[in-house]
């Protein structure tokens, strides 16, 4: 089967694969040739692919992967960077993608405080009676 991972910049791999193993939400799994139409959501990972025996490794910032008739498997993601050397991409890479993960998490959060605080303000500025927001 034939595996692609692309990033909103650059296709980071494009080659055949016998088989993969990737993870999402509900945990690790598998998928070889003949593998029925999937879809699903990534997280932030490592896949792995063997070729002829030898195994490759991508560190994933997240991502879409899907399977199209058994013989594609399509991967879409911010972020990617492949290598073989396992060791290097779970402690360097896979640390720094989930740092970035968890601050952007903490900077939506900050951002929806902010939007929540400005909607309560208008509301109660538009109230009738409070003599600020009448339009009479």
């Amino acid at each position: 089967m034939r595996l692609r991972i692309v990033t909103p910049l650059s296709i980071v791999v494009d080659e055949d694969a016998d088989s993969l193993r990737a993870e999402d939400a509900s945990g690790s799994f598998g998928i070889r040739p003949g593998h029925a139409p999937f879809l699903t959501a990534l997280s932030v990972s490592i896949l792995s692919w063997k070729n002829a025996g030898a195994e490759r490794f991508c560190a994933l910032r997240g991502g879409v992967l899907t399977v199209n008739g058994g013989s594609t498997v399509a991967v879409a993601t911010r972020e990617a960077v492949a290598g073989d050397n396992l060791a290097t991409l779970d402690t360097e890479v896979l640390t720094r993608f989930q740092t970035d993960a968890d601050e952007e998490r903490v900077e939506h959060v900050e951002t929806m405080r902010l939007q929540l605080h400005a909607i309560r303000r208008m509301i109660s500025r538009l109230r009738p009676g409070s003599g600020k927001g009448d339009l009479r």
